[in-house]
């Protein structure tokens, strides 16, 4: 079921959500967040798409906020609000509401959605594309619990990562970070398989890939060796290889679904590692609402140092308050130093 609202208000929005329950015959609210998108016209469509089919898992009322751009001057003055209410199977197992904002009112889009939030109930951010530097800080951001980026469709997907690791704040996340979950899994059961000292490890893949970065640093970071980055023609994250003191440990995929693990003194064997779409990634999200320490400690670990043929070391980088002092600018790679941390086993 779908109604369209011309020149509305969040009050006539909230009744027209209530009316839409009754007709289909549900007035009750089971959904458990509330998921707030913030896109435009021509990513809307496939955020939502995404949005709807995660909310199979978490069923959600989830809030679309389009902002239209004005361009006469007389129109950027005008404030307007167009809505559209989905319910039943036009949304998912949830509700939808897509707002238009006009003129004036894109510019505060947060008082538009704060009425329409779920009481008592977990929110939600995700900016598919142009995230802002600082999400945590973000009108919208700061109604959040959970804040959700994707490096992978910034202009400089690089560059993203050094803004994301000098404007953290518990409940960041980035979709470059759930890409990698399968391969963090596997390589921490490979070495639980064959617990022997990691003095080294190489990372492969596409260049401009954020998530090859974050696999870098993460095994940089918890192993304390150092990572070499290499380019390869993808797609994605082609292979991971981790040198030990009882072999050569290799998790190769070159075909972006059916992947080898290869360790000394056992045979090969065939995993399944195919590349998420969006929803799997964002339903992944959904599932925790508590800070992710591991992404914090992995993209603030070396971003100075992301370079394609370079090399990831155990030097921790500067802090999020030394990056703003230096207004945001990328300070010189650092020195090589000695690993620090105990290989993990």
């Amino acid at each position: 079921m779908k109604i369209d609202l011309t020149e509305t208000t969040s009050s006539k929005i909230n009744q027209a959500l209530v009316s839409a329950r009754r007709a289909i015959g549900t007035p009750a609210i089971g959904m458990v967040l509330t998921l707030v998108i913030v896109t435009d016209e021509e990513n809307a469509y496939d955020a939502l798409k995404s949005a709807g089919d995660a909310s199979r898992e978490h069923p959600s009322r989830i809030i679309a906020v389009i902002k239209r751009v004005s361009r006469s001057p007389r129109a950027r003055r005008d404030a307007r609000l167009d809505a559209e209410v989905r319910v039943g199977s036009d949304a998912g197992t949830g509700e939808t509401v897509v707002l238009r904002l006009h003129g004036e009112l894109a510019n505060h889009a947060q008082s538009v959605v704060l009425p329409l939030l779920l009481p008592d109930a977990p929110v939600v951010v995700w900016w598919p594309e142009d995230a802002p530097a600082d999400a945590a800080k973000d009108p919208l951001g700061a109604l959040a619990q959970r804040r959700i980026t994707d490096g992978y469709s910034a202009e400089r997907p690089l560059d993203e990562l050094a803004v994301r690791a000098a404007t953290y704040s518990p409940g960041d996340t980035d979709l470059s970070w759930t890409r990698i979950t399968p391969w963090r899994s596997m390589l921490a059961a490979a070495l639980d398989q064959q617990p022997a000292q990691v003095i080294g490890a190489t990372v492969e893949g596409e260049s401009d890939n954020p998530s090859c970065e974050l696999l870098a640093m993460w095994l940089a970071d918890r192993l304390g060796v150092p990572v070499e980055r290499t380019l390869s023609g993808g797609p994605g994250l082609t292979a991971v290889r981790m040198e030990t003191k009882n072999g050569v440990i290799v998790l190769d995929r070159a075909d972006g679904s059916l992947a080898t693990l290869s360790m000394q003194g056992q045979p090969d064997r065939a995993v399944a590692l195919k590349r998420r779409d969006t929803a799997e990634l964002l339903a992944e999200e959904l599932r925790r609402l508590d800070p992710d320490n591991t992404y914090e400690s992995a993209v603030k670990f070396g971003v100075e140092k992301l370079h394609a043929g370079g090399e990831v070391t155990a030097t921790p980088v500067a802090s999020a308050e030394e990056k703003t002092a230096e207004g945001g600018q990328k300070a010189p790679a650092a020195k090589k130093a000695p690993a620090k941390k105990a290989a993990a086993k």
